[in-house]
């Protein structure tokens, strides 16, 4: 039996839980707490907490959409990436431990904001930073795991790539 083996899977599986378990308490406390649409200011000029609703998917794309067939169509997408990262790191095709790591936040994430729509046809968003009068789209903890997750998968593939002789996914020992 290889104990490495199982230790990887278990490491994985403990971020993808500790993603999805940091994300629906982080929206709890939210809803909990607060009234939407309500405004903390917790750093003046840089972070602010709202507690908003989006029906849509990243940056508030097809928020306005009125089909009934988003929340469906954005479900199904969704399941079919989370099918597909679980088989990526199932079958050994995430690279080395940057990758797996990434992948394992994207996964949690993925399934933090799944879990949402599937309970409430929306996802609850509440941290809006901002610089001066420039605000990024209002997000929450499961989209900041997504893009951690991507970046460590990027700079994977990018340091594999600045490495011609190195095989991609695998770690110096």
């Amino acid at each position: 039996m290889n104990h490495g083996h199982n230790h990887r899977w278990i490491w994985l599986a403990f971020l993808v839980l500790a993603v999805l378990a940091a994300d629906q308490a982080s929206k709890y406390t939210i809803e909990r707490f607060t009234t939407q649409n309500s405004i903390y200011v917790l750093l003046p000029g840089l972070l602010n907490l709202i507690h908003t609703r989006n029906p849509g998917v990243a940056f508030g794309f097809l928020a306005d959409a009125e089909s009934p067939w988003i929340t469906t169509v954005v479900l199904l997408f969704s399941a079919a990436v989370m099918v597909f990262l679980v088989w990526l790191l199932a079958a050994g095709r995430a690279g080395g431990r940057w990758g797996q790591a990434g992948m394992a936040l994207i996964l949690g994430g993925a399934a933090g904001n799944m879990l949402d729509r599937l309970l409430h046809r929306s996802v609850t968003d509440f941290i809006d930073f901002y610089l001066l009068d420039h605000h990024w789209y209002t997000f929450n903890v499961a989209d900041s795991a997504i893009v951690i997750g991507a970046s460590l998968v990027l700079l994977e593939l990018l340091r594999d790539w600045k490495q011609p002789g190195r095989e991609p996914g695998r770690e110096k020992v």
